[in-house]
């Protein structure tokens, strides 16, 4: 059994990480409202201009809707920069793994990782990294997402990668969050079978440089919403798992409390005991 000290001390450690873990949770729920209202702004905007390079797709010919045999493929892999926010990094290399198996037969796969966490989980890999990205996830803006997208089209115009994917988790809700591989280029020529009305455009200009425009402005678009949702799903995985370490801590400083009282009373018994047969031997 443990000494009295030791069990005050473990109590003590115990209230220190319930009252850090509790602080976490304050400041991962105020976080995650700002980084879901980002969210909810852009949803509708990135899912309206899909909508139109989808309806405008139709017989155009740009070298970012080519299909190619794919024999050299683009991972952009959207994770955190800190830790502690459970299964949020981990179901990211899970995803990653299971999208590799999927596509066992592509060998030259590069990774582009934003965030320091995928930077260093493929530091240590075999595949062959892009490391010009990776820190820049810490006021992720716009102008950093048409940076990385610009890069990325080059390469795909030059034919250094033949397909290019993002991995990243999407944000359902603060308990609920969907790991995703989404295809990124070449851009999908789906047609909107449904919203045939919506095709009858007049175009100024003409439908080509509309589409050049649009293009690149949709991917930057679809880049940045891929991160803020990435974003949105780490706050609320971190709240949810310090609320989880809070509770954790409450049951396990309960358990802490009971072995202190039993250590304090076997103590005071053991020394009752030790009077008692001290006063006998007197007495005999």
């Amino acid at each position: 059994m443990p000494s009295i000290k030791e069990v005050k001390n473990r109590i003590g450690s115990v209230k220190s990480t319930q009252q850090l873990t509790k602080a976490m949770k304050m400041v991962a729920a105020a976080k995650l409202k700002k980084a879901q209202d980002k969210v909810l702004q852009l949803r509708p905007y990135s899912k309206k201009l899909n909508e139109i390079l989808s309806n405008l797709s139709d017989s155009i010919n740009n070298e970012l809707f080519k299909e190619r045999k794919i024999n050299k493929l683009l991972v952009v892999m959207v994770s955190s920069d800190k830790g502690l926010c459970g299964s949020f990094n981990s179901s990211l290399i899970k995803e990653f793994h299971s999208f590799c198996q999927m596509n066992s037969d592509i060998k030259n796969i590069t990774v582009l990782p934003v965030g320091k966490k995928a930077y260093d989980f493929f530091k240590k890999s075999q595949y062959e990294l892009i490391l010009d990205y990776w820190d820049e996830l810490n006021g992720f803006s716009y102008e950093k997402s048409s940076e990385i997208c610009d890069f990325i089209i080059n390469s795909f115009i030059e034919s250094k990668f033949d397909k290019v994917t993002i991995i990243y988790n999407e944000f359902k809700n603060v308990a609920v969050q969907k790991t995703v591989s989404e295809n990124f280029l070449p851009v999908s020529q789906e047609n909107n079978s449904k919203d045939s009305a919506n095709n009858n455009y007049i175009f100024e200009p003409e439908k080509n440089k509309i589409i050049d425009n649009l293009i690149p402005q949709t991917l930057k678009t679809q880049l940045l919403k891929s991160v803020l949702e990435s974003n949105a799903s780490e706050q609320g995985s971190r709240m949810t798992a310090m609320s989880q370490a809070t509770d954790n801590a409450g049951e396990l400083l309960k358990e802490l409390k009971l072995t202190y009282n039993r250590t304090r009373q076997a103590a005071i018994t053991k020394e009752i005991l030790e009077i008692v047969g001290g006063a006998e031997a007197l007495n005999n």
